[in-house]
């Protein structure tokens, strides 16, 4: 099914369970370098609806240790209400500077992961310890889900969307924010490629996508959405 409105926050109450959110720990893309890293929004907004749905929450990184988030998505209006209120939250922060690394999460323990986006993403996704874990959360039936270039992880996968419905970043979207030349390959593409059945809305509006337990989102616009249907698909 497609998503493309928000789940009233009452439906979020009380999920006894526990997430990963994963986030890139590459500040650079292509060649010559441009800064990157992850994007402030695909990570605040979906942490801060699944604390609030009873989650703990575990935000980890390729490398562990403090991340490097996107500069670009602290300026104007990519810096969201979420986004300050992750800045000013001791736990949250900590959280994130104290972020563990991919290869050291326990995959009993979690029962939906969460991939957020930035174009750092490009560059260290395809990584063999991500890919496991995100393998083998999806044969014992987690929810795995991936928002704006996060899918690059789903990609790496060993058939965990060949025909599934998914989202993420649009090429239309790549053109736009001028970037298509400096990524490996464009997301809806290889999304395509690897057996997704891939949809796009309009370019920077919320489109999510729910395929059993993998949920997937388009754009940076559309992480609360993707994160309340996880909370959706955990409860069943």
């Amino acid at each position: 099914t497609v998503r493309t409105v928000l789940v009233p926050s009452s439906s979020t109450k009380e999920i006894a369970m526990k997430i990963a959110v994963i986030v890139t720990s590459s500040a650079t893309l292509g060649s010559p370098d441009k800064p990157t890293g992850f994007w402030w929004e695909e990570l605040a907004a979906p942490y801060f609806v699944f604390k609030e749905a009873g989650a703990d929450v575990v935000i980890a990184s390729i490398s562990g240790g403090v991340p490097p988030g996107d500069s670009s998505s602290l300026k104007d209006s990519f810096r969201t209400a979420a986004v300050d209120r992750f800045l000013r939250d001791a736990e949250a922060m900590k959280a994130l500077i104290t972020s563990v690394p991919v290869g050291d999460l326990a995959l009993e323990e979690f029962d939906a992961v969460f991939c957020a986006g930035g174009h750092g993403t490009c560059v260290d996704f395809d990584n063999p310890k991500l890919t496991a874990f995100l393998d083998a959360m999806g044969q014992k039936g987690a929810v795995v889900a991936a928002v704006c270039h996060g899918p690059t992880a789903l990609v790496c996968s060993k058939g965990l969307i060949e025909g599934k419905k998914v989202t993420g970043f649009s090429n239309a979207e790549e053109e736009a924010v001028g970037l298509a030349s400096a990524v490996p390959y464009l997301l809806e593409d290889k999304m395509k490629e690897v057996g997704g059945i891939f949809s796009a809305g309009d370019p920077w509006t919320s489109h999510v996508v729910r395929d059993g337990t993998i949920v997937t989102g388009q754009n940076p616009q559309s992480s609360e959405a993707t994160a309340l249907e996880v909370v959706q698909a955990l409860k069943g």
